[in-house]
């Protein structure tokens, strides 16, 4: 079911599949929900599904020149309580983990469990804040050329099926929302603290040929949380939607099922 709401008088898009427990699906940069479709539709078979395309993109529309981490968070937060859902598990793709993890931060009571899907709790160096001025300027000036560059960076080994998929996805957003996005994510605090306070567990998924979050950078993190798992794709960039989708779906329904059987305080 296609739905929409308000937050900050700005019109929010989202999916609704599936019934019981929930697991909200938030989606990386410079992508929209639509990614997420056929996992929503394989986890809807055993969960409700809520993905959401977080603000500026897809569907859903900007909220002033600004989009922070805090902000996406508290977007998902106002779209699940519309939904009178108090507790649920919460996986976000790249930067979708980046807002996971500002949602751990300001709502910790609604997670049962955080799932980082090529995802970092670090922030930007320098260097990669200069990046995203350089990302900011050919958004803006050189859309298509960004976008063809970006989305073949996804992968490690991209396919056409792969590659025209995605492509098509990222066409229907909007240049001011990645660009916001994209100042959001330059400005965004560093969050180990909040992995090693979490009170859930959490859920690594990580691609051995990851072109934007190199696996060697990124495995010191996976052992901060006090109730943590990691799975390494051996095939996949920073797509396991396509590189390695049974593997991924596997691990977050796995991972789910222990999440909810565990007693809720």
């Amino acid at each position: 079911m296609i739905s929409y709401t308000t937050f900050k008088n700005a019109r929010i898009h989202y999916s609704d599949q599936g019934e019981g427990r929930a697991i909200v699906l938030l989606h990386g940069f410079p992508l929209n929900l639509q990614v997420w479709e056929e996992f929503s539709e394989e986890l809807s078979k055993h969960f409700r599904v809520i993905a959401i395309d977080l603000p500026g993109f897809g569907e859903s529309e900007s909220i002033g020149y600004f989009h922070s981490m805090e902000l996406m968070a508290q977007c998902v937060h106002e779209v699940m309580r519309k939904l009178n859902l108090r507790r649920y598990i919460v996986a976000g793709h790249s930067m979708g983990g980046y807002a996971g993890l500002a949602f751990g931060e300001l709502f910790p009571e609604n997670l049962r469990g955080l799932i980082m899907f090529h995802s970092s709790s670090y922030q930007d160096s320098p260097e990669k804040k200069l990046d995203r001025d350089r990302s900011i300027e050919n958004i803006k000036k050189r859309t298509k050329t960004f976008l063809k560059a970006a989305t073949l960076n996804l992968f490690a080994n991209p396919k056409d099926e792969h590659l025209k998929k995605v492509r098509e996805i990222v066409s229907k957003n909007s240049v001011r929302g990645m660009v916001e996005a994209t100042e959001g994510m330059k400005d965004r605090k560093d969050r180990e603290i909040i992995l090693r306070f979490s009170e859930y567990p959490v859920l690594f998924i990580y691609g051995k040929h990851d072109k934007i979050l190199p696996l060697e950078k990124m495995l010191p993190q996976t052992e901060v949380p006090r109730d943590t798992e990691t799975v390494l794709l051996k095939n996949a960039g920073h797509m396991g939607f396509y590189e390695a989708k049974e593997e991924s779906l596997n691990a977050i329904i796995k991972f789910a099922n222990r999440c909810f059987r565990m007693p809720v305080e």
